[in-house]
């Protein structure tokens, strides 16, 4: 198991920027902090304005090509959450195609949840594709998201992320 991320350390200070149904007229507002329990990715998911998805993510260039997928140890809130990728796969000039795949989390308790690269479902802005391919030589952002069309506060911890 390689850990990308333990959320203390020398990773606590990583960013994960917030990208929310804003950008589309909604209403929704979440965020990322680290502290001692973690990364915590919380926030007010919001159905207004055809709105509903909160995301957190982490730019980068991830070389997981000796990886079969990831693994995180996770405190929910018993929401089912999406692991997203981009890699170098475009859908249109300037937009990435969208590698993702959803887990269940189990209310106040942690869990670690596996998701293969196998099991990824293509998508551009919520529309499915077909005809992509997943490099995980090339991952250029890993994301958290919510999107399950339920308005209400939510809350996700995360302990670490590692490939394996």
């Amino acid at each position: 198991m390689n850990t990308l991320f333990k959320f203390t350390g020398e990773h606590a200070d990583q960013p994960w920027l917030s990208s929310n149904d804003g950008v589309m007229g909604g209403r929704s507002a979440g965020s990322a902090t680290i502290g001692d329990d973690g990364m915590r990715f919380s926030g007010t998911l919001s159905l207004e304005n055809n709105g509903g998805f909160s995301s957190v993510y982490t730019p980068g260039n991830f070389d997981l090509s000796d990886a079969e997928g990831i693994r995180l140890r996770v405190l929910g809130d018993g929401r089912t959450y999406q692991l997203r990728f981009h890699s170098d796969a475009i859908f249109r000039e300037g937009w990435a195609v969208n590698f993702a795949a959803d887990f269940q989390t189990t209310a106040g308790e942690w869990i670690e949840v596996f998701v293969p690269f196998s099991e990824l479902e293509q998508s551009w802005r919520g529309r499915q594709l077909s005809g992509y391919t997943f490099n995980a030589k090339d991952i250029r952002r890993m994301a958290l998201m919510l999107a399950d069309k339920q308005a209400g506060p939510f809350s996700l911890r995360v302990a670490w992320i590692a490939a394996e």
